[in-house]
């Protein structure tokens, strides 16, 4: 599913296009998505025009002039800068009609995503507003990861995967981090010495950064604001391989908490 990377790159794409135009209209093609379009919204959003984008966690956020959208892409969806009268193909849900001539269009197999508006702070919004501090904030630092795992008895993956804790940090990204940081995803939380909450810290931020830079990952669904997939797949070292990229091990597959982890047993002690 979209998590940070793709987010991000996904704002950075839609930025240029959106920002200093004015909506013309929101046109709804389908409202059920994982939270049902409110019926008025076309109505307070035309005219209003797009100050600047943003991102919390994995909601993207479209600043207006009198309140903010909130944006989720859900597990399947992506949300694409396009000529407004192009031709609709399935799973396209709703679009932002600008007053370039262009729309920004969801599409979403899976209609997981949702689409909000706030007149009020958006990062005092119920989604939004009991999210941990971003793992490129200064917030998020060897101390703070160190001090979050004293005491706890659950792995150290899933630790990065809390979004009460630290946000962003996908099953993907979460995996390799711990590959880079040549720690193996069962470790207990509670047994990460102070060094390796600083290699972890260091890894984060290096996984996810790369990520952003190649447009992040493209497993199945997920496209970028201009349709292309992201390349982050070509740089995965244990993720869905056989074999370890650095040092060819065989790669072992576990479930955690219904999700697949991979990790290599040389390169992870």
């Amino acid at each position: 599913m979209p998590e940070l990377p793709e987010v991000e790159t996904t704002r950075r794409g839609i930025e240029p296009h959106v920002t200093g135009r004015r909506i013309v209209t929101l046109t709804v093609h389908e409202p059920r998505l994982r939270w049902r379009i409110a019926a008025g919204l076309p109505a307070k959003l035309a005219g209003q025009r797009i100050t600047g984008t943003g991102r919390r966690a994995k909601y993207l956020l479209i600043g207006l002039e009198s309140g903010t959208l909130i944006v989720h892409l859900g597990m399947s969806g992506s949300l694409r800068v396009m000529p407004a009268n192009a031709r609709r193909i399935a799973h396209d849900h709703y679009d932002l009609q600008l007053d370039s001539g262009k729309s920004l269009r969801f599409n979403d197999p899976r209609r997981f995503g949702s689409l909000h508006y706030t007149i009020s702070d958006p990062r005092q919004h119920p989604l939004l507003a009991r999210l941990a501090p971003e793992p490129f904030d200064p917030e998020f630092n060897p101390d703070y990861l160190w001090r979050i795992t004293r005491g706890r008895r659950a792995s150290i993956k899933q630790v990065l995967m809390n979004s009460r804790l630290v946000v962003g940090v996908g099953n993907i990204y979460a995996s390799e981090t711990l590959f880079r940081a040549q720690i193996r995803p069962r470790r207990g939380a509670q047994s990460l010495s102070r060094e390796e909450a600083a290699r972890l810290v260091k890894e984060v931020r290096a996984v996810l950064s790369h990520a952003i830079e190649v447009g992040g990952t493209t497993l199945r669904d997920y496209v970028g604001a201009n349709g292309e997939p992201g390349r982050f797949r070509q740089s995965l070292y244990v993720y869905e391989r056989k074999d370890c990229r650095l040092c060819g091990t065989a790669v072992r597959h576990l479930v955690q908490q219904g999700r697949s982890t991979y990790y290599c047993p040389v390169c992870q002690p």
